[in-house]
């Protein structure tokens, strides 16, 4: 039995290798969307060629979603619950989460290898400072992360409960959790995710996405890349 905390074979690495994204599977290819759009004819294709490509680019033009809907993918995350919590805003996922309540093995926690400062006229926007000093504050962080987990550990050894004695741990603790979602909604993860209003930690995360489906999705995301994405 694999450990669910080993990422998958195929998966991106983030936050200085602390973090990953793996794609786990996936269900359909882009034929499958042509086919589906084009499910009333009675008509099916096993390969693209540049008429569905251009109905491909159609669909998504003009927010024809339900035949994106048909491919689906699922992911393992390895991330801050922080940023879970970011995700699982997007409840057109499925999700299933290592839990607390179950395991205290392989305890982690994130500490960034570079603060920022808060903007000052956006309380949702952060800048780098090349001059800001944090070594002390990333030490402190560091020995914060290690008293919440003694005391976690004390409370278990004391007889506590797993469901309560997880209370203590803090909001940088790793967690991994699949999720799984359709494209049509991935991409609009993608679309908010991806973007300069999102959070610097969670945008690596949607970029590493991007690598992963894009041999599945190679239209796609050539789609985009005229529209100015990166991918």
């Amino acid at each position: 039995m694999e450990h669910l905390n080993i990422p998958p074979a195929n998966h991106v690495k983030v936050l200085d290798g602390q973090g990953w994204v793996g794609l786990i599977d996936h269900l359909g290819s882009e034929s499958t969307i042509v086919n589906a759009a084009r499910v009333s004819f009675g008509k099916i294709k096993s390969a693209m060629d540049e008429r569905d490509v251009k109905l491909l680019a159609y669909l998504i033009d003009n927010h024809h979603t339900s035949p994106l809907e048909h491919l689906v993918f699922t992911f393992s995350v390895h991330c801050p619950l922080f940023i879970r919590g970011q995700w699982h805003r997007h409840r057109t996922w499925s999700y299933n989460e290592i839990s607390r309540r179950y395991t205290e093995i392989d305890m982690e926690y994130y500490v960034p290898p570079q603060l920022r400062r808060q903007s000052e006229n956006n309380r949702q926007a952060s800048f780098e400072d090349p001059d800001f000093e944090d070594a002390e504050l990333r030490k402190l962080i560091d020995e914060h992360n290690r008293k919440s987990n003694e005391l976690y550990e004390k409370l278990l050894a004391s007889g506590v409960c797993r469901e309560q004695a997880r209370g203590v741990l803090p909001q940088n603790m790793m967690v991994t959790f699949w999720g799984t979602v359709d494209l049509s909604n991935l991409l609009h993860f993608l679309q908010l995710r991806d973007s300069d209003h999102a959070q610097s930690e969670i945008r690596e995360y949607a970029k590493a996405i991007k690598k992963l489906i894009k041999p599945i999705v190679p239209n796609v995301a050539a789609y985009f890349e005229t529209k100015g994405d990166q991918w």
